[in-house]
């Protein structure tokens, strides 16, 4: 008899800003946030994707940032988070995502007008409905390093089911 197995990860990445000026820019969920300060990171620094990965990894205990992504910077110098992402994915095996949740906590940049184009991004990376992806966003009210404007960081939870 069939049966179905549920599964729930969770993922979280968090980068600091750069205090000096720089040409690197803040790239989120495969957006660009001019008015945003770069990411300080080997990588591109999106902190979406790498939540993202973090909570597959969770899923399958398959290591993308320590592992699948670091090969892909050393070897071949490839800094794409998206890159990573698509990696990700690969190693769901027979795993079906039902719903990605995020959460970003960042004090720069506002994110209400660009919150769409994230959620399209990301569903069109894993290849999912932008119904299954939800994104919330808080300030954080000065209460950390992060809510003080000196970083950014996402936590991500997937659901995802399996048919046996």
């Amino acid at each position: 008899m069939a049966h179905r197995i549920y599964r729930t990860g969770i993922g979280q990445d968090s980068h600091k800003y750069f205090t000096e000026k720089t040409s690197k820019p803040c790239i989120l969920a495969g957006v660009i946030f001019e008015e945003a300060p770069g990411i300080e990171a080997n990588s591109d620094g999106d902190v979406i994707y790498h939540a993202i990965c973090n909570a597959i990894t969770s899923l399958t205990m398959v290591p993308i940032l320590g592992g699948i992504a670091n090969e892909l910077f050393v070897k071949d110098g490839i800094t794409d988070s998206e890159v990573y992402l698509k990696e990700a994915m690969k190693t769901l095996n027979n795993q079906t995502i039902s719903h990605v949740a995020i959460s970003i906590e960042a004090k720069k940049p506002r994110f209400q007008s660009k919150i769409n184009e994230m959620r399209k991004q990301i569903a069109k990376v894993m290849n999912l409905k932008e119904e299954q992806v939800g994104i919330t966003a808080t300030s954080g009210d000065g209460l950390t390093n992060v809510g003080l404007g000196e970083g950014i960081t996402c936590f991500c939870i997937i659901s995802s089911f399996e048919d046996q």
